[in-house]
C-alpha cells in the first residue's frame, strides 16, 4: 500500500523483481530523486473512497499551513499498512533461499564428488596408456636393435662381396687389356701378309693358324665382354642393395635414437612441450619410398607386420644379390681358365706355323719391309693431309665468329628498327655456308 498521493509511484505500478533482493542500480537509486507528493484536489477521484463518504472539501478550508505539512511525505511517516511484504511473505522467502541454497549446495557436493571420481580415473588411465606406451617403445627398441644388427652383418657380407667381385671384375678387365695384344699382333701379321705380291700370296698354314687365332682370341674377348658387362651390372645391382640396406640400417639407427629418447622421456623431463595438432598429421607427407624386389612401400602405410618384412626382404634379396654375384665370380674364374688355355694353344700353333714357314719367306723379307716403308709414307701424308684439313677449320672459325657477332649486335636494334633487312638475310647465309664449309672439311677429315 502507498500513501495518498503517492500512486503514481506505488510498487504494484512497476514490473515485479524476479529475485528479493532490489538490483543494485535500484539501491543506488533509492537515494535520491524523491517524487514530492501532489496535493489532491476536492474534486479528486480515488478507487478506494467509498461514495458515501464525506467530501474533503473541508481540505480546502484549512489553514495554508496545514494543507503545506499534509502535502509533504516523509519515510518516517510510514505506517504497519504500508510495508510492501508480509511476514509470511518474508520467512517464505526465507525459506525458499534456504531450499534453493541447499539444492545448489547438494548439486555442487554432487559435481565435485563426480569431477574428482573423473580426474582419479582418467588420471590412472593416463598412467596406464602412458606405461603401455613406454612397454610399446621399449619393445620396439629391441625390434630395431635385432634388425639393426642383421643388417649391419649383412652389409659387412655384401661389402666383401662387392670387393670379391670387383677384384676379379679388375682381373677380367686386365686380362681383356692383354688381348689386345695378342689380336693386334695376329691381325698384323695378317695385314703384312696380305701385302704379298703376285704368287706369293698364298692361303699357306701360317694363315690359317692366324685366323683361327684371331678367331679364338675374338670369341675369348666376346665371353669376357659378356661377362664383364654382367659383372658391372651385378656390382651396380650390390651397390644398389648395400645403399638399400645402409639406408634401412640408418634409418633404423635414427629410429632406435629417436624412440630411445621417447623411451626415456618422463613427465619431469626437460625438453617436452606442446605439440599442437601434432596427432592429426598425416605421416604419409613425410615419407620416403623404399624398394626391394619388384615391390615398392611407403614407410608411413608399413604395418609392424610389414615393416619387419620389408627389412628382411632387403636381407633376403640381398642374400640373392651376394649368391648371384659368387657365381658370377666363379663363372669369370673358369672363363678366364679356359680363355688362357685356348688361347695359349693357338699361340703355339701359329708359332710352329710361323718357324716353318720363315725359312720358305725370307726371300720376301725385303718386299714385305719396302711395302711397310710405303704404307708408313701414305700413313704420314694422310695425317700431313689431317692437319692441313684442320688448319682450314680453324682458318674458318673467326670468320664465322665475325657473321655470328654481327647477328647478335643487330638483335640489339629497337623497336621497329629491329626487322629482317637484307644484310640480316645475307649475314645468315654466310653463317651457314662457313657452317656448311666446316661441316665438309670436318667430314673429310673424319
Amino acid at each position: 500500500m502507498e500513501l495518498i498521493g503517492s500512486t503514481l509511484t506505488a510498487t504494484y505500478a512497476r514490473p515485479k523483481s524476479s529475485c528479493f533482493l532490489p538490483a543494485i542500480s535500484t539501491m543506488a537509486a533509492s537515494y535520491k530523486s524523491h517524487q514530492p507528493l501532489l496535493a489532491l484536489s476536492q474534486n479528486a477521484s480515488l478507487p478506494w473512497r467509498n461514495s458515501g463518504m464525506p467530501a474533503l472539501g473541508t481540505l480546502h478550508q484549512a489553514s495554508p499551513a496545514l494543507m503545506r505539512a499534509k502535502s509533504m511525505f516523509y519515510p518516517s511517516n510510514r505506517t504497519a499498512l504500508t510495508t510492501r511484504y508480509t511476514p509470511a511473505d518474508w520467512h517464505k522467502s526465507n525459506q525458499s533461499n534456504y531450499r534453493d541454497s541447499e539444492s545448489t549446495r547438494n548439486s555442487a557436493e554432487r559435481l565435485r564428488k563426480d569431477t574428482v571420481r573423473m580426474m582419479q580415473d582418467k588420471d590412472q588411465l593416463t598412467r596406464r596408456t602412458q606405461e603401455s606406451t613406454n612397454k610399446n617403445i621399449g619393445e620396439r627398441i629391441g625390434d630395431i636393435s635385432f634388425w639393426r644388427s642383421e643388417l649391419t652383418h649383412e652389409i659387412e657380407n655384401m661389402v666383401g662381396e662387392i670387393g670379391a667381385l670387383t677384384e676379379v671384375k679388375r682381373r677380367l678387365e686386365r686380362a681383356l687389356a692383354e688381348t689386345e695384344g695378342p689380336l693386334q699382333v695376329s691381325q698384323e701379321c695378317l695385314f703384312h701378309r696380305e701385302k704379298r705380291m703376285s704368287i706369293d700370296l698364298v692361303h699357306d698354314n701360317v694363315e690359317k693358324d692366324l685366323l683361327r687365332e684371331v678367331e679364338v682370341i675374338k670369341s675369348c674377348q666376346e665371353r669376357m665382354r659378356r661377362h664383364l658387362d654382367r659383372a658391372i651390372a651385378q656390382l651396380a645391382s650390390d651397390r644398389a642393395t648395400q645403399h638399400e640396406l645402409e639406408k634401412d640400417a640408418g634409418d633404423k639407427v635414427s629410429a632406435y635414437r629417436i624412440d630411445d629418447k621417447c623411451h626415456q622421456l618422463r613427465n619431469q623431463s626437460d625438453g617436452i612441450s606442446y605439440h599442437r595438432g601434432v596427432e592429426r598429421m598425416d605421416p604419409a607427407s613425410h615419407s620416403h619410398s623404399y624398394w626391394w624386389g619388384e615391390h615398392t612401400h611407403l614407410g608411413s602405410a608399413l604395418s609392424s607386420e610389414s615393416w619387419s618384412k620389408f627389412t628382411d626382404g632387403n636381407i633376403l634379396h640381398s642374400q640373392s644379390e651376394r649368391a648371384t654375384s659368387h657365381k658370377l665370380r666363379d663363372e669369370i674364374e673358369i672363363l678366364l681358365n679356359s680363355a688362357y688355355n685356348e688361347m695359349w694353344n693357338q699361340f703355339s700353333n701359329v708359332n710352329v706355323a710361323f718357324t716353318n714357314r720363315m725359312s720358305e719367306t725370307a726371300d720376301a723379307k725385303n718386299s714385305l719391309q719396302t711395302h711397310l716403308a710405303k704404307t708408313l709414307q701414305e700413313i704420314f701424308q694422310t695425317e700431313m693431309l689431317i692437319e692441313s684439313l684442320k688448319k682450314a677449320i680453324r682458318d674458318k672459325e673467326n670468320p664465322l665468329k665475325v657473321a655470328q657477332t654481327r647477328l647478335e649486335e643487330r638483335t640489339r636494334r629497337p623497336n621497329m628498327e629491329l626487322c629482317r633487312d637484307s644484310p640480316h638475310h645475307r649475314l645468315v647465309g654466310e653463317v651457314r655456308e662457313i657452317e656448311d664449309t666446316i661441316q665438309k672439311l670436318r667430314e673429310r677429315a673424319g
